[in-house]
């Protein structure tokens, strides 16, 4: 148990909820880092883990990465994620109703979405048991996949890379290596291959692969084992997290890594540096794959499509920022985001002290 204690703590968590239903199979584990701007929002992660500690730790970094998310896209809502421990085979009413009732238990200090391996019909099931959850299919009076605004947002801030690193934001003609071909990956090539980039796309799922490329012709599908030998522009991550370690770094060819994926850095303190000292400039993954928190979160006011939209495009000026920033005080681009979003954490727990 001190272990356990040890994690949340390093990481400042408020909350950290283990759940279990012997019944429908369910083994889940909330972590609620930081409630400071409002009620803690973030997906539910269904995934097969090799240990449960592997994901505790995964529903750790993943929420406090969210805390960030949302505070420097400026909504009024804290950091939390869920992750069920299951093969998605495992799906089933009894299962998402069930987690739905934990979900429930904590009074709206926790709203759930969809996130890898869920979708709008298992928020659909979570909405029958509790008012906490985002993301439910339109017909239910939802605002339905969140991941067409998530690409949007990843396109917008590889858009403000690509000024920054070639002095205008044309895609056309880029190298673009997209690893992960799920929702959001697919809604990413289609932008990219839209404005004209030479589009290179990974995936160990050869059914995600072969969606992509019927929906794309135009694609090439290249090995996801050789991928950081490729002569590219751009990297794009939009599968799970931690793709940006010492190996990798070392062995890439691109000028911008921009992509979908949470928590692309291995270590924040040692790989962030490590992309300035190769001359890669990167766009820090809770900055630019906000789209689809700020679409789901836009249903707890009254959902208007015409401000996410605006509120998604926001992300290219905002990385522009970022990237001024951190050239600026030299420090890493992540270290700049981190700085920006802490700081409104803080005015505002400051501000709340003060009523």
């Amino acid at each position: 148990m001190e272990s356990i204690f040890d994690k949340v703590q390093q990481m400042g968590h408020e909350q950290v909820v283990f759940c279990h239903d012997a019944r429908s199979g369910l083994n889940a584990i909330i972590a609620i880092h930081n409630t400071t701007l409002g009620p803690a929002l973030g997906g539910t992660r269904l995934w097969s883990y090799e240990s449960n500690e592997d994901a505790l730790i995964d529903a750790l970094r993943l929420s406090r990465g969210m805390t960030y998310k949302n505070a420097i896209s400026g909504l009024n809502i804290g950091g939390g994620k869920a992750v069920i421990i299951a093969n998605p085979s495992m799906k089933s009413e009894a299962l998402w109703r069930r987690y739905g009732r934990f979900v429930n238990s904590l009074n709206g200090k926790y709203i759930t979405a969809e996130d890898v391996n869920t979708n709008t019909s298992d928020m659909e099931y979570i909405a029958m048991e509790t008012s906490s959850v985002t993301g439910v299919p339109e017909y239910s009076g939802g605002s339905g996949d969140p991941s067409p605004f998530t690409a949007k947002g990843v396109y917008v801030g590889m858009k403000a890379a690509a000024k920054k690193v070639y002095g205008n934001d044309s895609l056309s003609g880029k190298k673009v290596l997209v690893q992960g071909a799920g929702h959001v990956g697919q809604y990413l090539i289609g932008h990219l291959v839209n404005e004209g980039a030479k589009v290179m796309v990974s995936d160990i799922d050869q059914n995600k692969l072969k969606s992509a490329k019927d929906k794309y012709p135009a694609i090439e599908i290249v090995d996801n084992a050789g991928i950081f030998d490729l002569d590219i522009d751009i990297y794009a991550p939009c599968a799970l997290g931690a793709t940006l370690n010492d190996a990798s770094i070392a062995a890439m060819k691109c000028a911008i890594v921009a992509g979908a994926a949470n928590n692309q850095l291995a270590d924040e303190n040692v790989h962030g540096p490590a992309l300035v000292k190769k001359g890669i400039v990167y766009a820090p993954d809770f900055l630019i794959n906000a789209g689809g928190v700020i679409n789901v979160s836009a249903e707890l006011d009254g959902y208007n499509i015409g401000k996410v939209n605006s509120a998604v495009e926001k992300i290219y000026d905002r990385t522009l920022d970022i990237f001024a920033l951190a050239e600026a005080e030299n420090i890493h681009n992540q270290a700049a985001a981190m700085r920006i979003a802490q700081k409104r954490i803080d005015d505002i727990a400051a501000l709340k002290s003060r009523m």
